[in-house]
């Protein structure tokens, strides 16, 4: 009781330490999965922020660059300082596309994104009609809208809308650099925490272990005392037990020898009695009845010489039988010839006696009646293994067959006998006209067979 005790409280001690060190290996598992998906997301937003800023950056100097072309052709006339120009608004008009997909977060864009757009082509408007107007020749209305400060105007228009958005990169890109600083702190406490309760967990295991060890060993020592004593108790009921099967079997052994002589002597008094009677007809009852006893002395015989007394082997019990009957008749004038062919089958020692009374009824109605006036020919015996723990018992015949009834000219004992056997055995005897001669046939379950 004590170890089946130790053993289920290290069951539950492990099974307890089992689950608490994986929940904190799926808590582990699961923040850094978390925090590497969110990693990868703000990784994300800073590279949208940079390229942002750098859109808005390089848009910013595009403008820059071409204002400069403009102004060194206002007041040069040197077509020189146009080179860099159209390179400048193309490279303008490319960044503004670029800011505008960087910018657009959802379904409707940003309300600056707009006005931008509106304040770039104007700016890049009015530096086009002032080179138109220098190139006519009408350098005073070229230089008229140079003063008028309209440009500068939408350029710082512009520079406050870059600067707005640039300032909004930087600011969202500080924000998303404190979060992943957060994450990194969460994930390292996140991870001293669950390893320290994991260390708990193997430790408390370890311990719950070596107790239970101990346990164990104190049941396995107290057992062993018991066992000592018991060992030895157990061993002297087994020789005792032993010798009393022993008597037991010598006892029944002795039971069988003496009832097997008792009906030998019963067979032996019924011999003698027949042998004083006159009239035939009890003479053959007399000789009947001995047989009947020969045969249940047999069972009895072959108890006591053999080493199982709770079944019996049938191929040697009719054997022995048979070749006892095969005298029997011969002695009274009989001359048909008996054989046997019989497979190795065991029954119970009460269904033995009843199959031996049977066969022997059997074979007795054949020497009688198979073959009258001294006729003769042949008697077979057989003993066959049948499926599914069945056997089957046959008497044949060549003789005159059944004719008009089963037994003419006997006293019907011998067919109720045979009934009553048959009855005891659950199953019944089969009569067939083999034409020439008889077969009975009784088929049976066995207790085993060989």
């Amino acid at each position: 009781m004590t170890t089946k005790m130790a053993g289920s409280r290290l069951a539950l001690g492990v099974a307890g330490g089992l689950v608490i060190g994986f929940l904190a290996l799926l808590a582990i598992v699961g923040m850094t999965v978390w925090l590497g998906e969110r990693s990868n997301a703000l990784f994300q937003e800073t590279a949208l922020q940079r390229d942002t800023r750098i859109a808005a950056v390089e848009l910013r100097d595009a403008l820059r660059t071409a204002e400069s072309s403009q102004r060194g052709y206002l007041l040069t006339g040197n077509e020189i300082y146009l080179a860099p120009y159209d390179t400048a608004k193309a490279r303008a008009r490319q960044q503004i596309s670029d800011l505008a997909r960087l910018v657009i977060t959802g379904s409707q864009p940003p309300p600056f994104l707009s006005r931008l757009r509106e304040t770039v082509d104007e700016k890049v408007g009015e530096m086009d009609q002032s080179i138109a107007l220098k190139r006519a020749g009408s350098d005073a209305d070229a230089l008229s809208m140079i003063r008028s400060n309209r440009g500068k105007a939408l350029m710082d228009e512009v520079n406050v809308f870059l600067y707005g958005a640039m300032l909004d990169a930087d600011e969202k890109s500080t924000l998303f650099g404190i979060e992943q600083q957060k994450n990194a702190a969460m994930l390292r406490w996140v991870s001293i925490v669950a390893a320290f309760v994991i260390v708990l967990v193997v430790a408390a295991v370890a311990f719950t272990v070596y107790r239970n060890r101990q346990e164990i060993a104190q049941a396995r020592d107290e057992v062993r005392a018991v066992n000592l004593t018991l060992e030895e108790r157990v061993e002297k009921r087994t020789q005792e037990l032993e010798l009393a099967r022993e008597r037991a079997e010598v006892l029944l052994s002795e039971v069988n020898h003496r009832v097997a002589n008792s009906l030998q002597l019963v067979a032996a008094l019924v011999h003698m009695q027949s042998k004083s009677v006159t009239d035939e007809s009890a003479k053959g009852a007399l000789k009947e009845t001995e047989t009947r006893i020969h045969a249940i002395s047999q069972i009895h015989k072959s108890l006591y010489t053999s080493s199982d007394v709770t079944s019996v082997a049938l191929n040697d019990y009719l054997g022995v039988m048979l070749d006892n009957l095969g005298v029997a008749m011969r002695n009274d004038g009989h001359t048909a010839r008996l054989t046997s062919l019989l497979d190795p089958v065991f029954l119970p020692t009460d269904e033995s006696i009843s199959l031996g009374v049977v066969a022997t009824e059997l074979v007795t109605n054949a020497f009688k009646y198979a073959y009258p006036a001294g006729q003769s020919g042949d008697i077979r015996v057989m003993l066959r293994k049948l499926p599914e723990g069945r056997a089957e018992l046959v008497v044949q015949d060549d003789g005159i067959g059944l004719g008009a009834t089963v037994r003419p000219g006997g006293t019907g004992l011998g067919s109720k006998i045979i009934a009553a056997m048959a009855a005891a055995l659950k199953t019944n005897v089969e009569y067939i006209n083999r034409t020439p001669g008889t077969a009975a046939r009784l088929e049976f379950s066995t207790a085993q067979t060989l």
